[in-house]
């Protein structure tokens, strides 16, 4: 149970100090976080927050949408994510979770996207070294890779993260986006010290409108949780375990039910 971290994603609209204070009274040691409303609140103001109640922050989401065609814009992206780099290293974090970008508007080259995203990591690769940050690839689902993210399987981001050094680029395994995948067990395996977070909900259908809000509370779905956090752990991984949901309902629930809930089902599947 001490690798258990609440992403503050899964309960969006409940003041950060109160997952804080939530997090610490369970005994807990790890929270993850999220750039938006942690820019609201102030990085450095978070990082006394989480330090003075014995937590430690399991990742910072999100950087990444290398995706532009537009040199200026290319450009504002690789400086927000040295920014996000820089954020990550306030909190304390190793750990910078990257949504890659999907397609430029207009454009069908996903090769072209993806040697975008190449490209941005090399620019950006020993900066995060410099600052203690690993650069972390989350493949996402192939319904996501149009409008945000061409890296559509573990395979493809480790083929990202192989040109770089561990120390500089990782991955994310992500049970939502991945355990369709027929060769995800093969792929774990490859993947090894490269591996930086895994992140836990459910698959659960119908799906929402949209389908961003589909991901469900763990064992309300069909995703093996359990089996792929021991793939992970056989691979070497040995770090936290977020529990990231985007979901209407657990966000306009109280804070403190859905935390409580979390909890409990975690115990139940991934433990």
């Amino acid at each position: 149970m001490n690798r258990y971290s609440l992403n503050q994603a899964t309960t969006k609209y409940w003041p950060l100090e109160e997952v804080v204070k939530a997090s610490a009274n369970a005994g807990l040691e790890w929270i993850g976080l999220w750039r938006e409303p942690i820019q609201e609140y102030g990085a450095e103001r978070a990082a006394r927050l989480v330090a003075d109640a014995g937590l430690k922050v399991s990742s910072l989401c999100r950087g990444g949408f290398f995706t532009a065609t537009d040199p200026q814009e290319r450009q504002a992206k690789i400086d927000d994510n040295r920014r996000a780099i820089d954020e990550s290293a306030t909190l304390g974090t190793s750990v910078l979770v990257l949504v890659s970008g999907g397609l430029p508007p207009g454009s069908r080259d996903i090769d072209g996207a993806r040697a975008m995203i190449r490209d941005g990591l090399a620019e950006l690769a020993p900066y995060a070294e410099e600052r203690g940050v690993v650069l972390a690839i989350e493949a996402l689902h192939p319904m996501f890779a149009s409008d945000r993210c061409v890296v559509s399987s573990l395979s493809g981001a480790l083929d990202l993260a192989e040109h770089f050094p561990a120390n500089q680029v990782g991955v994310i395994v992500d049970a939502y986006h991945l355990w369709w995948d027929a060769d995800v067990y093969r792929q774990i395996e490859r993947a090894g010290e490269r591996i930086v977070s895994y992140q836990v909900s459910d698959w659960t259908v119908p799906l929402p409108a949209d389908n961003l809000l589909g991901r469900g509370m763990m064992g309300d779905g069909v995703i093996e949780l359990r089996r792929l956090r021991e793939a992970c752990d056989a691979a070497g991984y040995d770090g936290p375990i977020e529990v990231e949901i985007f979901n209407q309902e657990l966000w306009d629930a109280p804070g403190q039910e859905v935390f409580d809930l979390a909890y409990a089902r975690y115990q139940e599947h991934v433990v």
